[in-house]
């Protein structure tokens, strides 16, 4: 259920009407926005508190309407949040969900200094704003590369500055958020991480962009449910990422690329989405033409694993493209973001 307040609704009439919800034992959810506030109520509400709310609430001072909803998830909901989110992110303010298509592109990880400066190079050079590099790197065996940690976080901060580039890293725990936080633009939530509540509750409070992978198993709702964790905790700057789901087939794909999610995440949340098809597909051939897909079915941006020598590379170096490729694969994107433009004038 969402109470809406009457346009400028003093604070003394949504104080009243947050007292008349709390009278029933339920908290209610105070939604600030642009030209009118809400009030969320959760859904699980019984008969008789639904329909005492309707009458009572509805009848108050200030109350614009009541509305009922199926929607497990309030904040992030497009039904009570109808401006899309535009998220900004390091030192160049760079937006996110603006209407343009970000690119986010680095090695799967940090493994050196001078790897990772030529990578940034690259990255810049093609255009990009979001560089990408892992620090702490979540993987099936103990015995595979863990990455650098903190000498990889601290790289990932001096070529940030160096290059000028916003900054993106994955956040594995909870306590890790601050240190994380020092050294990023961007907190990245793994697949793996994503109903973590802990990290989620602290990722919001840093007030940091929080980038949140969607589980390989996870529904649409439970992963607008995760958004809703960041959310809570007054931190608006959410970016959901689609990279894949559990394939029926792993002959030919690491992750079955969900692209229909774009546009039901589209039509459902106000959060900006973009797609990694280096996840999505784990295999270098298949990146560029999903990544084309995903700028046609309507994402914000795509998120891409290049590295300067994926045969060296110490993690995930079958899914990064070379220099070359991805090269090619933002000309590609920049001419056919044109031609869309052009279409749809």
């Amino acid at each position: 259920m969402i109470i809406v307040m009457q346009f400028g609704a003093p604070t003394e009439a949504v104080d009243a009407v947050c007292r008349v919800i709390r009278s029933r034992g339920i908290d209610p959810l105070v939604m600030p926005g642009e030209d009118r506030l809400a009030i969320g109520i959760p859904a699980s509400l019984s008969i008789e508190d639904r329909e005492f709310l309707e009458s009572v609430v509805g009848s108050m001072p200030e109350v614009s309407k009541v509305t009922q909803t199926s929607s497990p998830y309030k904040l992030a909901s497009i039904e009570f949040h109808r401006d899309r989110t535009v998220v900004e992110a390091g030192p160049n303010k760079i937006q996110i969900g603006d209407g343009g298509f970000t690119v986010m592109a680095g090695p799967c990880s940090v493994e050196s200094y001078e790897q990772f400066k030529s990578a940034a190079a690259i990255v810049k050079g093609s255009g990009a704003q979001v560089l990408r590099g892992g620090a702490f790197k979540p993987r099936t065996s103990p015995y595979s590369f863990q990455g650098l940690q903190l000498e990889g976080l601290k790289i990932i901060k001096q070529v940030g500055e160096e290059t000028g580039l916003a900054t993106i890293s994955e956040v594995m725990s909870a306590d890790m958020v601050d240190t994380v936080g020092q050294h990023v633009d961007i907190l990245q939530i793994g697949a793996r991480s994503m109903q973590n509540f802990p990290l989620l509750i602290e990722a919001g409070k840093s007030q940091l962009p929080v980038f949140l992978k969607r589980g390989p198993s996870a529904t649409i709702d439970e992963f607008l449910l995760a958004a809703e964790y960041v959310l809570s905790q007054g931190n608006p700057r959410v970016i959901l990422c689609e990279r894949g789901v559990m394939p029926l087939d792993k002959t030919y794909t690491r992750n079955t690329l969900d692209l229909s999610a774009v546009p039901v995440l589209k039509a459902h949340t106000h959060l900006p989405v973009i797609v990694d098809p280096s996840h999505g597909t784990g295999v270098a051939r298949y990146v560029a033409p999903m990544a084309l897909a995903a700028l046609v079915c309507g994402a914000d941006g795509v998120m891409v694993e290049m590295h300067p020598d994926p045969m060296s590379a110490l993690s995930d170096g079958s899914q990064a493209l070379t220099p070359d490729k991805y090269s090619e694969l933002t000309n590609r994107l920049a001419g056919l973001s044109r031609y869309m433009s052009e279409t749809q004038a």
